[in-house]
């Protein structure tokens, strides 16, 4: 009696804890049960059919496998396209970053000038297109990897400047190791490219011109106000590479659109110093503008040089490089921009600085598409001398005497305000 009342006690207790399980002696009877109520597999529509059963349950099984599996596929593409978007926007940040370090609108011009030299420097040939994409290409990653070595060498003074203080650099948008990174890496690949691709003399050329800017020009732009003339030099050598990247060589002709662009670079950049005067002063620039309150003398620079542009189209046309019309063009082109530098030396104001700025940007453009234009082949220049009559040996005599006077006159010696020994000085003889 004693133990059936005891047993009976045990299993009335056993019955009721099993009805009601007590969390504190069985503490994981809640997840027991979770785990009991989601582990059973789903009976498939045939066993259900045999054995009888609704199947109701097999419903909402693959009801809520089919909706786990849902959130699961939203849940990663939702991911994917998260790691996307940040991959193209980090994308975005670089290439605007590398944009901004090349000065890629002053790059684009400086490889327009090389274009155009490779052009003139075919001559009679026919204009090879890979090459001249070859050539653009390489000036355009030389001239990247330039200015790109000019903002790391400036970055305290460009955060001096208010139109400099949000390059990459100085507003930290990028590393100075990437950016140098970025600057090797695109000066080798286009030495490297100009060398394979063209010939070694354009090759080192554009090599020769990366150091004059970034390690002579950019530091001179700190210590005297020459920096302005060497830059010119920099600004001249492109064309140069082209002629050289299309003919292999060095002639005169090849230095005609060199010396304009030298001569052309000088009031302009005078424009843009007298402009910028601030900004240069604050950043620690020595440019000439800083010694000349009045402007008076940069401005007599400029115009001085605007004259010295004048004899280049009939230069371009006596050695055969041109046709007559050029010398036209060229002249009242070469006299718009004089006539705003004229301006300027009268009246010394923003107005007329700003005014001979825009010109100086719609003179080179104007002066580089006559020259193709214009721009005529050795045989053809050749033919319509022997139609004028110009090959018996008298006149030949008169030429070669005229040229004999010409080579005591070189004006590209007289370059400008600054001398330059080493500027290079072609003579006027053509052979």
């Amino acid at each position: 009696m004693w133990r059936r009342s005891v047993v009976s006690r045990f299993s009335s207790r056993i019955s009721v804890s099993s009805s009601l399980p007590n969390p504190r002696l069985i503490p994981w009877s809640r997840e027991l049960c979770a785990v009991n109520s989601f582990s059973q597999p789903p009976v498939s529509t045939e066993s259900t059919a045999k054995l009888g059963i609704t199947g109701v349950r097999s419903d909402a099984n693959r009801v809520f496998a089919t909706a786990t599996a849902a959130a699961t596929a939203t849940a990663t593409t939702g991911e994917i396209s998260s790691r996307v978007a940040a991959l193209a926007g980090l994308g975005h940040h670089y290439a605007r970053c590398y944009w901004e370090l090349s000065k890629a609108k002053l790059s684009m011009l400086v490889v327009a000038t090389s274009g155009t030299g490779y052009i003139l420097g075919t001559g009679n040939a026919a204009i090879s297109f890979p090459g001249l994409c070859y050539t653009c290409a390489g000036t355009m990653m030389i001239a990247a990897s330039a200015n790109s070595l000019n903002q790391i060498f400036e970055i305290s003074n460009d955060s001096k400047m208010k139109r400099t203080m949000l390059r990459p650099l100085p507003s930290g948008r990028i590393s100075v190791p990437h950016a140098v990174a970025w600057a090797t890496i695109a000066g080798a690949s286009g030495a490297c490219l100009l060398a394979s691709k063209t010939n070694m003399l354009a090759a080192g050329l554009a090599s020769a011109n990366l150091v004059l800017y970034a390690f002579v020009y950019t530091p001179l732009k700190q210590l005297h106000p020459i920096n302005t003339w060497v830059g010119a030099v920099v600004g001249a050598i492109p064309p140069l590479l082209g002629w050289a990247a299309a003919s292999g060589q060095i002639s005169y002709n090849s230095m005609i659109l060199p010396a304009a662009l030298y001569f052309w670079q000088i009031p302009h950049f005078m424009a843009l110093a007298h402009l910028c005067r601030n900004d240069y002063a604050a950043g620690g620039y020595k440019m000439l503008s800083l010694f000349d309150p009045s402007g008076k003398r940069i401005a007599a620079v400029a115009l001085r040089n605007c004259f010295y542009m004048i004899p280049l189209g009939f230069i371009a046309y006596d050695w055969g490089l041109t046709s007559s019309w050029f010398c036209l063009e060229s002249t009242l082109l070469t006299l718009a921009i004089a006539a705003t530098a004229f301006s300027f030396y009268r009246d010394r104001t923003m107005h007329k600085a700003r005014k001979m700025f825009h010109a100086s940007l719609l003179f080179l453009p104007v002066f580089m598409s006559g020259l193709l234009l214009h721009r005529v082949s050795n045989d053809n220049q050749q033919q319509l001398v022997e139609e004028a009559g110009l090959t018996n040996s008298v006149s030949g005599e008169v030429k070669t005497q005229r040229r004999k006077k010409r080579v005591a006159q070189p004006p590209v010696a007289y370059a400008s305000a600054a001398p330059f020994p080493f500027l290079p000085a072609p003579s006027f003889y053509s052979p």
